[in-house]
């Protein structure tokens, strides 16, 4: 069974940095497309980082370039997200998921496999 499962999510302040991991089990990070995703209260999930199955480029949201970078250990079936100056802003569910295809995916109905998502909150 296809699953993927996010960790690190929490509270921190302002400025502050986190590093989220996803790790997938049942299917082979080399096939698919890789996403990070994340939700805010009242907001439609956005696609905060994308990167294809082939030439692993990443493309980052405006809102997060600079500051957010992705990293895929396909041989550990796992990704990561490492965010730093976070703001009230970026408060939100983090979401891993993986999507079939050597494209890079922006909408949320192209993945095929969601983590059940990882709390961020960025509070004084």
């Amino acid at each position: 069974q296809e699953q993927m499962v996010e960790s690190g999510g929490g509270l921190v302040q302002p400025g502050g940095s986190l590093r989220l991991s996803c790790a997938g089990s049942g299917f082979r990070f080399d096939d698919y497309s890789i996403g990070w995703f994340r939700q805010a209260p009242g907001k439609t999930r956005e696609a905060v980082v994308c990167i294809s199955s082939d030439d692993r480029l990443a493309y980052y949201g405006d809102a997060v370039k600079d500051r957010f970078s992705i990293w895929v250990d396909a041989a550990k079936n796992s990704l990561g997200l490492h965010m730093k100056d976070l703001k009230a802003d970026d408060s939100a569910v983090y979401y891993c998921a993986a999507a079939r295809g050597s494209g890079v995916y922006y909408h949320t109905d192209e993945y095929d496999y969601w983590g059940p998502g990882t709390q961020v909150t960025v509070s004084s």
